[in-house]
């Protein structure tokens, strides 16, 4: 008797699992159990209507669809047609550079950026931050064809750069238009590729046209301020006006650290970039005006200690021989002193101003001669001890001159 009893449980345990498994098995796969489940958890659905759901799904769904595709309003035709026309003009530029890892030794480094085509014959304009130290140079066109390009020249002082793509066909050429006379509120258009997204159009109007420093610092005159969205992989392609012509060259943006669009971009006026080509086609190089001089710039306390008549300007440490500033007649420092640890001539003349404009800084006498080019003539205006002069100048060539720190 006692032994039945103890059996018991076992017995009703196995007899549960016995059961299960048939339900599990047998019973379930079938959906026999689908109206009971319904009825038990969803008391107000009729077992028809379980069913229905069981077998077909949730059924029709009545959506309201157009009667036909809708028509592109004048704007979006626009839109449209700007970016057709440009398109297979604009490039995407990658660039290899290598760069030396002290635990893996020499490692690839590849950078994006972007460009457009100048001529049939395969030139690409483009901005010098985007090539700048690369080992190869490789362009990809709108048609996702690819091909090494090699570097005619650069104008790191405008951040231009030249390229050259070999026997490629059917090249569709940008239309460049005219930068002068651009106004704020004018409709652009930017075409890029930005994060590497090839073929990316962005909109927006122009907000200002200002002056700048690029990338490395030197000066831009007369920069298109936009807020069509410019970001990383944008540098050196196009910025477009409402008839998809080129009116400057996407180079930076305003990102207080964030390297992403906020909504504060720049271009490189289209007429700067024409001048630099000009000059590389009668020349061969980018010719930069320089005055062959090296300077020191002066603020309040060295103008005090130095007894100097004004406390700005741009004092002359040395005139290069029968460079632009010596023929001219301007004169370098005769007395040696030191600033810091570096030996330097006072006793110079000094430079404060250009054609009527105050010159107070050496970025402002460097904007100044960004608008000139070599062999023009300009009017410097120099205190000569305390004497005011007004001396005649006609700049010089820089690539004519060694290499150093000079004006």
């Amino acid at each position: 008797m006692k032994a039945a009893s103890k059996l018991r449980p076992v017995l009703l345990v196995l007899v549960l699992l016995a059961g299960f498994y048939y339900v599990t098995t047998h019973i379930a796969p079938s959906g026999a159990l689908a109206p009971l489940v319904q009825r038990l958890f969803h008391p107000g659905t009729s077992p028809a209507m379980a069913d229905a759901t069981a077998e077909h799904g949730l059924g029709a769904f009545d959506l309201t669809e157009a009667a036909a595709a809708p028509a592109f309003d004048n704007e979006e035709l626009q839109n449209i047609a700007v970016y057709k026309k440009a398109l297979p003009s604009v490039v995407n530029i990658t660039s290899t550079a290598v760069q030396f890892d002290f635990f893996y030794g020499p490692v690839p480094q590849q950078g994006q950026g972007s460009g457009f085509i100048l001529n049939k014959d395969g030139l690409i304009l483009t901005n010098n931050h985007v090539i700048d130290n690369a080992q190869r140079v490789e362009v990809t066109l709108s048609d996702k064809h690819k091909y090494k390009a090699h570097v005619l020249g650069v104008d790191k002082n405008h951040d231009l750069a030249l390229l050259k793509i070999d026997n490629v066909p059917n090249l569709v050429p940008a239309t460049l238009a005219e930068s002068n006379g651009l106004v704020v509120g004018q409709r652009v258009y930017a075409i890029g590729n930005p994060f590497g997204l090839s073929g990316t159009m962005t909109r927006g109007i122009i907000s200002a046209i200002r002056s700048i420093r690029g990338p490395q610092g030197n000066p831009i005159e007369d920069a298109i301020q936009t807020d069509a969205a410019v970001n990383p992989g944008n540098s050196g392609g196009p910025l477009l006006n409402s008839r998809g012509e080129v009116i400057g060259i996407t180079t930076l943006i305003a990102n207080n650290g964030a390297d992403q669009s906020s909504g504060i971009g720049f271009a490189i006026p289209i007429n700067t970039a024409k001048a630099v080509l000009a000059d590389y086609s009668k020349y061969g190089y980018f010719r930069r005006p320089s005055l062959d001089i090296v300077t020191i710039p002066i603020g309040p306390d060295i103008a005090e200690e130095l007894g100097l008549p004004v406390d700005y300007g741009i004092l002359i440490d040395r005139v290069t021989p029968g460079g632009a500033a010596d023929r001219a007649g301007l004169r370098g420092g005769t007395q040696r002193a030191y600033q810091g640890n570096t030996p330097v001539m006072l006793g110079g003349d000094l430079i404060v101003g250009m054609d009527g404009q105050e010159i107070d800084t050496p970025q402002d006498l460097s904007a100044a001669m960004n608008a000139h080019r070599a062999g023009d003539e300009v009017t410097l205006t120099v205190y000569r001890g305390k004497r005011k002069l007004d001396i005649r100048v006609r700049l010089g060539d820089a690539k004519d001159q060694s290499t150093g720190q000079r004006t």
